[in-house]
């Protein structure tokens, strides 16, 4: 006989049915409990852990149906198989549209029944499974789990807190490598969509061609090579929620089209006569000023209103270094270093430098040291690269005040022509350099007359 953990309840008003029944499962090494009406089965199943419930539909009391809606009602994700005779199929229909598993037609054998278990309980593994990922996920991006804490991450967790409880749209706004898909996901977990899709699109990865398709989905035909229908994005992440990462990358026919399904809620797949309702949450991210891009008329005004409802804006890892000494031993851990020693003068090589790749390129060299590092358990100075030990960190410049004073106006204005001729005459490169918004930079400059 074989062995499982498996409880089986069969509820039948037929004994000898229910004794076959109980006898043939007994042998394949199931736990069998017996009802012989509706009554006793739905006792049964409040007091015992059932793992699959078989029921006959014609039982007195309460028949089959009732006890399938009770059940369901109990414990949505409990599996019940239907015993039906051969003239009530459409019976045996109406159980599977209020959420039987599947449904047997007497006589049956128990090879027959078998085969439906197993079934059962292969789907039973799945869902469980399913479960397990989604609460490590829900696990993972926590806000508790999200690392960082200084005073600028501080305030970003208040704000995806409160964030997370509405539909509203939000718009991430950072560097690259600043945890724009980290928070996204952190808003998607803590909210009450939790249990549906997240969905990602690289809108800088799909080619332009393609990228309609791919957000709204098409029919069959529509195009060359169109084989078949095809679900877009947007469908694929109803009831949840879609990151739209570059947004800005989206080519202007499109953002009318993104423009569309923001306001009326709905998606009109190519090739398509009817558009189709969306029930989306959506949430966009760049690492470009998108002011600039509308001022250039790349991208449309009226849209970035739409998906900047709420603007979140992640600081770059310079501006918040106190989270580096939280952020290494993080990533130690993470790429199997938990065991290892690092060295008091990595820290302050990782602190001196500005980490223009942000969290991502810090994660990155925490990775490498500990996969190359020339002693066990050890991380030293000569595990970091050349180019890290180098460059020394903005912030630790020092400025040599003359005996007679200075004038501030005066290296503000040095220091703006300095980043305008680092970054060949470009206004956009020349503000990320001093750290400030464009619109500042040409305030700036009007103010102090640079041409």
């Amino acid at each position: 006989m074989t062995s499982n953990n498996k409880t089986i309840l069969v509820a039948d008003d037929d004994e000898s049915l229910r004794r076959v029944i109980e006898y043939n499962l007994s042998n394949k090494g199931y736990r069998v409990l017996l009802a012989n009406n509706g009554n006793e089965a739905l006792n049964i199943f409040k007091s015992e852990d059932v793992d699959i419930v078989i029921t006959d539909i014609q039982m007195e009391k309460i028949d089959g149906l009732k006890l399938l809606e009770e059940i369901k009602r109990l414990k949505s994700n409990a599996l019940v198989i239907m015993i039906t005779a051969h003239g009530s199929i459409e019976t045996a229909v109406k159980a599977m549209k209020l959420g039987a598993y599947d449904y047997i037609t007497k006589p049956f054998d128990r090879d027959e029944l078998q085969i439906i278990i197993e079934k059962a309980q292969n789907l039973q593994s799945l869902m469980s499974e399913n479960i397990r990922l989604r609460q490590e996920l829900a696990d993972r991006f926590s806000l508790g789990n999200i690392i960082g804490a200084s005073s600028k991450m501080k305030r970003i967790y208040d704000m995806v807190a409160r964030v997370a409880k509405s539909d509203s749209t939000i718009l991430l706004q950072g560097e690259s490598g600043t945890g724009k898909e980290l928070i996204a996901r952190a808003i998607h977990f803590n909210s009450s969509r939790a249990k549906k899709p997240f969905i990602t699109v690289n809108c800088s990865a799909i080619p332009e061609n393609l990228m309609e398709s791919e957000l709204f989905g098409h029919v069959k035909g529509a195009f060359t090579g169109a084989v078949k229908d095809k679900a877009g994005k947007f469908e694929a992440a109803e009831g949840g929620t879609i990151f739209l990462d570059e947004i800005g990358d989206i080519r202007k026919d499109l953002q009318v089209k993104l423009l569309r399904v923001l306001q009326e809620k709905s998606i009109d797949k190519v090739g398509a006569t009817q558009d189709i309702n969306v029930d989306v949450r959506i949430i966009a991210a760049t690492n470009i000023l998108l002011e600039t891009a509308i001022e250039e008329g790349k991208f449309r005004e009226d849209l970035f209103y739409r998906i900047s409802v709420i603007p979140i804006l992640l600081p770059p890892l310079r501006e918040r270094k106190d989270d580096i000494t939280l952020l290494v031993p993080h990533f130690m851990t993470k790429h199997g270093g938990k065991d290892c020693k690092m060295l008091p003068e990595v820290l302050d090589i990782l602190n001196r430098y500005d980490w223009p790749g942000n969290v991502r390129e810090l994660e990155n060299i925490i990775e490498r040291a500990i996969v190359l590092k020339k002693e066990d358990n050890v991380i030293s100075p000569e595990d970091i690269p050349d180019h890290i030990k180098r460059k020394q960190s903005s912030s630790q410049m020092s400025l040599e005040i003359p005996n007679e004073g200075l004038k501030l106006e005066e290296v503000e204005k040095a220091l703006i022509i300095n980043a305008l001729n680092k970054a060949g005459q470009n206004q956009t490169r020349a503000a990320e350099l001093l750290d400030i918004s464009r619109q500042t930079l040409i305030y700036r400059m009007q103010k102090y007359d640079i041409k």
